[in-house]
């Protein structure tokens, strides 16, 4: 899976996401969209992690999609 897919889907794995991520909200998710930066700065800030740990998360769980 890539990102493509993802953002091209959202509506899908927007549940996908809020199982993974049980912290973020239905309008958080709302807001993320489907975009890839937005997604890991709202982890950066909801998480406490790094950029770079947010965007390992990501990627870790786009490739288990």
């Amino acid at each position: 899976m890539n990102w493509d897919q993802v953002k091209g889907n959202w509506k899908q794995f927007k549940g996908k996401a809020k199982q993974m991520w049980g912290d973020l909200t239905d309008e958080e998710l709302d807001v993320i969209g489907g975009k890839r930066e937005e997604l890991a700065g709202r982890l950066q800030a909801k998480y406490g992690l790094t950029k770079e740990q947010a965007e390992e998360k990501v990627d870790d769980w786009v490739k288990k999609l």
